[in-house]
């Protein structure tokens, strides 16, 4: 024993290297699994190492500030400084193509708006509630003005962390916004202050029976017991994947999820495509009606775009038995979710721009748009994004994955393998552990009050007191090569209806305005 102990001190190290080849060799030749590695033994295997670590080489090395999707590193680098609360300024001039087709500029006014000496924003330069009631037009009995322009949206608990879900909702109640649920369900983390918008999917998780049906007096006894709960949302799809349900697969099932969403455990939780309580227009008009009655709250849905007919049959119906939803939420193709398939990721629904310009044509057509409170979504977390969509006709912006980001989300791209590196998308415990939720927080509401800041600097540089505002003039967008813009009015065909806007103060003092409750009143 002593003489094969001193056999393996003397043997050099390389002589461990040269034998863990040679096996390695011998593995690679006589396997019939990978073909590379057959044909190039040993060295085969820096292939699939480079292609494992790309994604990582790519976006650290050799990308430029530009290139990257979904977000490139300069709008990172932003998100990031703005949550810290960080100089996010730039210097020597702007780096960007601004000849490059579909580039937005901002048309300033010859004089900005100048600020009375007795005006809110003087004081708060970051407040900025919602132009429009939502719910006043059907006179709900618990109508609500979001406090803030800019609010979180879906993002369900299951496919978040518990830290990375609180941590959100304590950085919408800091900043006064209000917090989607997603479609996974009211969870305790979404209770920790925040205004919340209930979102409803197909699957009707937290309000369903035990065959998965929706079960109106679960969702009575849910915005009773939780008068946080300010709003209703249906999801009818999403930009990501339109016509497919949600996927939760169920390495992120845990018992707290299940318990929540009311599903059995150790099995993928798929959303069905479609719901079960309505399959017409004129049943979903039933349906938010019921829902609005039953609670007393603004009811409304969440879409991607593509075919109109049903959305002219719709309005036609909603001036036919003149009642319909509050609000809907337009999302985007570009929009982001947890797992889809790329085909529909990539190639179904269209862009926001396009989609909610043909929706709100629509809207107009029909004397509606002012019926309704427009959410817009789909990478509209920047200022001159935001302001595009004010000015096509959005009253409300909700942002996810900057919002992710803000809470520390790197883009790994990774959320649908439960392991996010950074604990935002994931229910591993030891990744989530690395969130730290008073930090966190902190930097989510940070981040909501320097986008609503810049993008009020930016609409007085405009002229105007308040986003709602700006015009389809207002804005314009780049053509191409040849230099030429061309305003929204020409580009999409139409002018946004003006919205009734006394000024900022009035919005304040309204009753309904959201998050007026103390903290300790709310969280549970």
């Amino acid at each position: 024993m002593d003489q094969f102990k001193d056999f393996l001190a003397s043997t050099p190290w390389w002589a461990y290297v040269l034998v863990f080849l040679f096996i390695v060799f011998l593995r690679d030749i006589l396997q019939k699994k990978h073909t590379i590695s057959h044909n190039f033994p040993v060295v085969g295997h820096l292939r699939y190492l480079l292609e494992t670590i790309g994604p990582e080489l790519r976006q650290y090395i050799v990308a430029n500030n530009r290139e990257e999707l979904p977000f490139n590193r300069s709008q990172r680098s932003w998100i990031y400084a703005s949550s810290k609360k960080q100089n996010n300024y730039q210097g020597f001039g702007t780096d960007q193509d601004q000849s490059a087709a579909g580039y937005v500029f901002i048309n300033p006014a010859l004089f900005p708006y100048k600020l009375k000496p007795d005006h809110p924003n003087l004081k708060e330069k970051d407040l900025v509630p919602c132009a429009k009631l939502m719910g006043e037009y059907h006179q709900r009995r618990r109508p609500f003005r979001p406090r803030s322009i800019v609010n979180i949206s879906a993002m369900s608990f299951g496919s978040l962390s518990a830290r990375a879900i609180e941590s959100l909702n304590r950085g919408a109640y800091a900043a006064g916004a209000f917090h989607n649920t997603g479609e996974g369900g009211y969870s305790p983390y979404h209770k920790k202050g925040a205004d919340t918008m209930l979102q409803i999917g197909t699957g009707y998780f937290g309000v369903r029976d035990d065959d998965g049906n929706f079960d109106i007096d679960k969702l009575i006894k849910l915005t009773t017991d939780y008068p946080q709960i300010r709003a209703i949302e249906i999801k009818l799809s999403q930009g990501a994947k339109p016509g497919k349900g949600g996927v939760l697969p169920a390495s992120k099932i845990t018992k707290e999820i299940a318990e929540i969403r009311h599903i059995p455990m150790g099995q993928d939780v798929i959303s069905p495509s479609n719901h079960s309580a309505f399959t017409t227009p004129n049943e979903l008009l039933d349906f938010i009606e019921n829902i609005a009655d039953k609670t007393g709250l603004p009811v409304g849905f969440k879409s991607a775009v593509g075919k109109m007919e049903l959305w002219e049959e719709l309005t036609d119906l909603m001036l036919e038995r003149n009642i319909g939803p509050d609000f809907i939420a337009i999302d985007g193709g570009e929009g982001g979710t947890g797992a889809a398939p790329p085909s529909f990721a990539n190639h179904v629904a269209l862009p926001f721009v396009f989609g909610f310009a043909a929706v709100y044509k629509i809207f107009q057509k029909k004397g509606l748009a002012n019926r309704v409170v427009f959410i817009a979504s789909g990478k509209l977390g920047f200022p001159s994004s935001s302001l595009m969509a004010f000015a096509m006709g959005a009253d409300l912006i909700n942002v996810a994955r900057e919002a992710m980001m803000s809470v520390g989300c790197i883009q790994a791209q990774s959320c649908h393998t439960n392991t996010c590196p950074a604990g935002v998308a994931t229910q591993n415990k030891w990744l989530e552990m690395g969130i730290n939720v008073k930090d966190k927080s902190e930097r989510s509401g940070q981040y909501l009050k320097t986008l609503r800041k810049e993008i009020l600097e930016i609409t007085h540089a405009a002229g105007y007191e308040h986003p709602c505002q700006m015009t389809m003039d207002d804005v314009d967008v780049g053509m191409g090569d040849n230099n030429y813009t061309t305003t929204l009015k020409q580009a999409y065909k139409y002018e946004k209806e003006a919205v009734s806007f006394p000024d900022m103060k009035s919005l304040i003092e309204c009753p309904h305005i959201g998050n007026i409750q103390k903290i300790e009143d709310q969280v549970s």
